[in-house]
């Protein structure tokens, strides 16, 4: 009883827990388990899955992009009669109408970029195991043909066209993904620690996360976590009375401990 009562004094003096943090660690926790779920699945799948969501994001942010600005394309004549037997013309109706129409055209094209891109670049990362500049330079290529293709940007010569488009796209994204790893590197995501994330943030002890880093106190090693382990990696003892509190509450944990 009074160890419990140690527990709840101490718990009561440490500031309560942001909810902000909480709701995102806990988003981050369903992102990763849904990540390591989704690449455990046949290759077909993981593309499907990740052209499918992909698709319905560039499709949001497309509609959204339309509404921004007013659709044009009603605002062009229909061409005479005449006009159908220039190609030329035409091909520069079909190319006002792509860059001015309203939310559903917007939807469609992004859409398609988006899609088209993630579902390669899921491909080639799954068959090569990298993400490099030819990944992104691949997926891009792809990306652009798929938007002229369905856009009707560009001349008369449809073919032609849909290489150029592509090539384009390629050249810009693998300028992109070379400038953002010189001057930026982005976070990795570290899955192993997600788990004892929540925990630590649901208990408000997200500070002392970084000890749980140093002795590579990981997601499987919480089950087995001592008050030694806790004291080893310099975490004081209220909130190492904390920790061992909630592992011993917590019903997952207890289970995978036995």
């Amino acid at each position: 009883m009074e160890g419990k009562q140690g527990v709840v004094e101490i718990s009561k003096s440490l500031p309560p827990p942001n909810p902000i943090t909480q709701i995102q660690t806990k988003f981050k926790v369903l992102e990763n388990g849904f990540r390591m779920w989704l690449a455990k699945q046949p290759l077909a799948v993981e593309a499907a899955v990740v052209t499918a969501t992909s698709a319905a994001q560039g499709a949001a942010i497309g509609a959204f992009m339309g509404t921004l600005t007013p659709d044009l394309s009603s605002s062009f004549p229909p061409p005479p009669p005449q006009a159908g037997l220039n190609p030329q013309a035409m091909a520069s109706l079909k190319q006002a109408q792509a860059l001015a129409g309203g939310p559903l055209v917007q939807a469609r094209n992004f859409a398609v970029m988006t899609g088209v891109n993630a579902g390669i670049s899921c491909v080639m990362k799954r068959i090569r195991g990298v993400d490099d500049v030819q990944t992104s330079m691949v997926a891009a290529f792809g990306s652009g043909a798929m938007f002229s293709l369905v856009s009707g940007m560009g001349g008369p010569n449809q073919a032609a066209n849909v290489v150029t488009s592509g090539v384009f796209f390629a050249l810009v994204q693998g300028g992109i993904f070379k400038l953002g790893q010189k001057f930026s590197q982005p976070p990795e995501e570290d899955m192993f620690y997600a788990r004892t994330r929540c925990m630590l943030t649901s208990l408000g002890l997200q500070n002392y996360e970084k000890n749980f880093k140093k002795g590579l106190l990981t997601d499987t090693t919480l089950p087995l976590l001592t008050d030694s382990a806790l004291r080893d990696v310099k975490i004081p003892p209220g909130p190492r009375l904390l920790i061992l509190d909630h592992i011993q509450r917590d019903p997952e944990l207890t289970k995978e401990r036995r």
